[in-house]
């Protein structure tokens, strides 16, 4: 499970990254909690959770081809600079009392600008760290793990501190974690291909980016699938201050035991795909956990007991997990070298991209229909876009439905 780790590079980005996703969880947790504190509003709750997102639907494919055309190990050292500075700067008025919405709303704009170039910048590096790309998936599944586990220390971390200490403590926390990642950064000794200066325009590459991905059936699939769910589904998370603090009557230590059991049922999804000896069954995986994840948010829509909630939280953890993972794994080891910058652009569009959107929409659903109802949705959408993404590839691959479910 763990043999990508033999390799320097990616073992110095690994624990590096570790230490600094605890901190964004932190902080990600601080600012929904602090923003429904202030503002007891779901709308709002969507909004921040928008504009920190909507940059990589705008941006990405921007990015995907200014990544294939330069150092991407300079540019990933540029975004974490500038990461750790936009930390400081909400750390500090957080710490200063200064609770002002809009800054605060002006501060996640810019971190999803940072973001729309980092992740992608992040993806594509990741083959340059691993010298024998049959550990590609692995090391794939295992920065996923790593990104999960965060997902449960941070938030199990900021809730303890919202409730002892206050959320400025998770703001600065969330500054100081990026110590660790530029140390390991500037220690990582990466040779990386010279890239001959391209003779075409970025907007050119652009456009045969688009023409790459709308070209390979396989890819662009997977790019609706993922699309569509983080449309519609995903973005169920959103809601979850509103089902802590009102449905539940809890507090935001109940808050961090959602994200945390989601952030749990992610890491057991990660540790199967990190156990995967091949790519093969990665559309198979996509569709199961695609099921799982939308049947498991139509169940703890209605869930009244906080246990049982949270068993379907965990659950919509694996599903979650397990679908996006594999379609990231399927692009990056199915796309050409040279496409590989833009093909992962493209994903991040359609993951990070239209996540704000969704945002946005299940906060209007919420206000409207109310926050289970809205949840119920979601997770019926998830459902029948499954089933059509099924249909679909047992049409195209010409084979029974069995044969596609259990064949590998």
């Amino acid at each position: 499970m763990f043999r990508s780790l033999k390799y320097r590079n990616f073992k110095l980005f690994f624990y590096g990254q570790s230490i600094s996703l605890i901190g964004t969880w932190m902080q990600k947790t601080a600012v929904s909690w602090l923003v429904y504190r202030l503002t007891d509003s779901a709308m709002l709750l969507g909004l921040v959770a928008f504009v920190s997102l909507i940059p990589s639907l705008i941006l990405s494919p921007y990015a995907g081809s200014l990544i294939d055309r330069n150092n991407k190990y300079k540019i990933l050292l540029i975004t974490q600079v500038i990461s750790m500075m936009q930390a400081g700067a909400l750390a500090a008025i957080i710490y200063f009392q200064f609770y002002n919405i809009p800054i605060i709303i002006g501060l996640s704009l810019l971190q999803g600008i940072i973001n729309a170039f980092d992740v992608t910048c992040r993806q594509s590096l990741m083959v340059e760290m691993v010298e024998d790309k049959a550990d590609l998936p692995n090391a794939i599944a295992l920065n996923s793990t790593m990104a999960n586990l965060a997902r449960i220390v941070g938030p199990a971390i900021a809730g303890v501190i919202l409730s002892t200490f206050g959320e400025d403590f998770c703001f600065v926390g969330n500054f100081v974690s990026y110590i660790p990642v530029l140390i390991c950064l500037l220690m990582m000794k990466l040779d990386l291909k010279v890239i001959p200066h391209a003779q075409k325009s970025i907007w050119a590459e652009l456009e045969d980016g688009f023409k790459y991905i709308s070209g390979d059936k396989d890819l662009s699939s997977m790019i609706v699938m993922i699309g569509i769910s983080s449309l519609f589904v995903i973005p169920f998370n959103t809601l979850m201050p509103i089902f802590a603090k009102d449905l539940f009557h809890g507090n935001a230590g109940t808050f961090s035991w959602f994200e945390s059991a989601a952030g749990l049922g992610s890491v057991v999804a990660a540790m199967y795909l990190a156990n995967l000896k091949s790519a093969k069954p990665l559309l198979k995986i996509t569709i199961i956990a695609s099921a799982v994840f939308g049947l498991s948010l139509v169940f703890m829509s209605y869930s009244s007991i906080l246990p049982i909630a949270l068993i379907f939280m965990a659950l919509s953890g694996v599903g979650m997990m397990a679908q996006t993972s594999a379609i990231n794994t399927y692009i990056q080891t199915h796309a050409i070298p040279e496409m590989r910058g833009r093909a992962i652009s493209y994903y991040v569009m359609a993951y990070q991209g239209m996540i704000p959107i969704g945002s946005l929409l299940i906060g209007w659903a919420a206000h409207a229909f109310g926050p289970r109802l809205a949840v119920c949705i979601a997770g019926l959408i998830g459902l029948l876009a499954t089933g059509l993404f099924f249909m679909y590839q047992t049409k195209r691959a010409r084979r029974p439905i069995s044969g596609l479910l259990f064949k590998s």
